[in-house]
């Protein structure tokens, strides 16, 4: 039987083309521990399968997140990414897989107001979502039904390409979808220390193997 061609590819946002260490350097910073000290508290949190927020209530009991983050733009150091952040390979790979035709998008786990913060960056793409837009997140069956609702395609035909085992590779698969487990930041490295449940179509280094793959006859 002939392979289905893929058509589309969708990227995750965090740790797949935004680094979040500076912006996991500031919260540090702002809780007043150590930054190798709440890397470490991370890393457990993500190995204990724990969610992310988990790290902010260990330093900081009933950490309320919206209080948190308008004291921070009240103190000029507002939460969030911009052009520092961008890992180096995501601009070159998105912009040559629309030169070879490919309809690119980007959907993750995002609050509503990253919307404004990843059109800044100009990159090349024909559709950018945040989940907080969608009303629906990561892991959900309904978020992936949504991302081939806007891509116009069937799931066989949408490659996603994320960091994590448990919100990307193995859900993005159980809809049907091909998936590109990218082996960077936290997750990625921790969560690769386990089988995988279901595995990915395809493991990455970086985004510029993404681009060989699928622009190389």
């Amino acid at each position: 039987m002939r392979e289905v061609e893929i058509k589309a590819v969708f990227f995750d946002v965090g740790e797949t083309l935004i680094n979040e260490g500076r912006i996991y350097d500031a919260w540090a910073d702002w809780l007043g521990v150590p930054r190798h000290t709440f890397h470490a508290v991370l890393g457990g949190v993500i190995a204990r399968g724990e969610p992310h927020m988990a790290v902010f209530e260990h330093f900081r009991p009933g950490f309320d997140l919206a209080a948190e983050e308008e004291a921070r733009r009240a103190a000029g150091v507002p939460n969030g990414f911009d052009e520092r952040d961008l890992y180096p390979d995501a601009r070159r790979c998105l912009a040559a897989l629309r030169r070879h035709g490919y309809v690119v998008g980007v959907a993750g786990n995002q609050p509503a107001e990253a919307a404004a913060r990843f059109a800044a960056l100009g990159l090349e793409t024909d559709l950018a979502a945040m989940s907080a837009e969608w009303g629906v997140e990561k892991p959900s069956p309904a978020f992936f039904a949504r991302l081939c609702q806007e891509a116009g395609l069937p799931a066989a035909e949408i490659l996603y390409v994320g960091d994590r085992v448990d919100n990307d590779i193995v859900p993005a698969a159980a809809a049907g979808l091909r998936t590109a487990f990218l082996l960077r930041g936290p997750w990625a490295h921790v969560q690769a220390l386990t089988p995988l449940p279901t595995p990915p179509t395809h493991t990455l280094v970086d985004l510029d193997a993404l681009t060989a793959l699928l622009t190389t006859p």
